[in-house]
């Protein structure tokens, strides 16, 4: 499965979003900045997070994204959905109802093997991402961000704000 760089982008934005303060957004070309990756598509993938419901937008000097909710109601997989839709990453065609050794449709009682282990894979994958939110994402940056980075993160942030 390959999921397209927005997901990152934006699940990095929602990070930065949800370790805001309530009164303080960040517009897209200042998170755009703040990754080094390109602000008009990472306007695009803000919108469809806004249109999820996830982030909110405000207009002004002032204005920018901020979450919608609290970062504990986030999931990654809110967030996946909102980036590449809710089809499933495996579709099963019946390969095994072509060629040669074929029977009648009516005789495939059972679904085909493969297709049930994708299923179940792509289910606890969907229920990890389910089950991880922005809020434990947050939780994780002491350990998981050399702490000059958060450092200089929370400086630039900072000033940005004010």
């Amino acid at each position: 499965m390959r999921l397209n760089e927005g997901v990152e982008w934006t699940l990095h934005c929602c990070t930065i979003l949800g370790a805001l303060p309530p009164d303080i957004a960040l517009t897209s070309s200042r998170l755009a900045e703040f990754h080094g990756v390109t602000p008009s598509y990472l306007s695009k993938q803000l919108q469809l997070l806004k249109r999820a419901g996830i982030v909110t937008s405000a207009p002004g000097r002032k204005g920018g994204f901020r979450l919608a909710k609290a970062a504990a109601d986030v999931s990654l997989l809110d967030v996946v959905m909102a980036i590449e839709g809710d089809q499933p990453a495996f579709r099963c065609t019946e390969i095994r109802q072509q060629g040669p050794s074929a029977v009648p449709v009516e005789r495939y009682l059972n679904p085909c093997g493969i297709a049930a282990a994708m299923w179940r894979a792509e289910d606890a994958w969907r229920e990890q991402l389910r089950e991880t939110t922005i809020a434990d994402l947050l939780a994780g940056l002491a350990t998981s961000i050399d702490p000059e980075q958060l450092d200089k993160s929370i400086e630039w942030v900072t000033e940005v704000a004010l």
